[in-house]
């Protein structure tokens, strides 16, 4: 039989094994209570004013923005055509003033209004987020569109069905499935979005690796290998070499004659 001295060193060591349990739960709880620590999104859109961005019209000089298209009101960046007679042809795109290659973006836009008279059919409630655009300053005075990426952004017109989160290729093409995609747009999987409702757009970009469309919270698109097209005469320019692979560049909203609005412009840079 045990002694006094012995059953006591039991019950000292099996107290301290139900004392380490109980820290040892007790730190796996908090731990797992822990809210993960913030992404460090950097907002590009400050609410007040267009610092930061630079206006490219077609027809006009960089940074002449004709008929104040561009414009804060309410913390929003609107595109407007209010001080227009008539649409003319004057495609707008404004850029964030700096370059960036592998990292996640996301906003909210709606559509809101009437289509500026002499907009085209095609643009009615069409927008758009330009990947690895060209540089503003590169671009001819003329030239209508970016060459670029488009994450097409459309409105639908209250009964048919119109996706999304598109894809468009201005001076480009992109690899889908292992096929290279020269066709000028390529449909989202998206649902339609009729009205005035805001929408959340976000892009994820991997260099010039893949690269997925999100919409509200649903991946509508994916792809991969954003090229320049060497057939096309704004592209050719900007080819540099053998390598017709875009791997960076900068960021512009669109303005195609109908209006519409952005907010929560915001930036989260990846690792490559």
């Amino acid at each position: 039989m045990m002694n006094r001295k012995q059953l006591d060193r039991i019950c000292q060591r099996i107290s301290l094994i139900i004392v380490v349990f109980v820290l040892v739960g007790a730190i796996y709880c908090y731990a797992a209570g822990q809210k993960k620590p913030a992404e460090p999104w950097i907002s590009l859109f400050n609410g007040r004013n267009l610092d930061g961005w630079k206006v490219k019209i077609t027809g006009y000089d960089l940074n002449d923005n004709y008929g104040d298209t561009f414009r804060v009101e309410d913390g929003v960046m609107k595109v407007c055509y209010d001080k227009y007679d008539k649409f003319g042809g004057r495609f707008g795109h404004i850029f964030y003033k700096e370059k960036f290659s592998h990292y996640r973006l996301r906003l909210e836009y709606r559509f809101v209004g009437e289509q500026s008279p002499g907009g085209a059919g095609w643009a009615f409630r069409n927008s758009g987020i330009m990947l690895h655009c060209q540089s503003p300053e590169s671009m001819r005075k003329d030239q209508e569109f970016p060459v670029s990426i488009e994450v097409q952004l459309l409105g639908g017109n209250g009964k048919d069905k119109r996706s999304t989160g598109n894809m468009c290729s201005p001076g480009t093409h992109v690899v889908m499935n292992n096929q290279l995609v020269t066709q000028h747009c390529v449909s989202s999987r998206s649902e339609t979005y009729h009205g005035d409702q805001w929408v959340k757009a976000e892009v994820e970009v991997h260099g010039d690796g893949l690269i997925r469309h999100i919409i509200n919270g649903q991946v509508v698109l994916e792809y991969e290998r954003p090229q320049l097209d060497e057939n096309d005469a704004g592209a050719k320019k900007l080819i540099k070499g053998e390598n017709r692979l875009l791997s960076e560049g900068y960021i512009s909203l669109q303005a195609e004659s109908h209006p519409v609005e952005f907010r929560k412009i915001e930036i989260l840079p990846l690792e490559e």
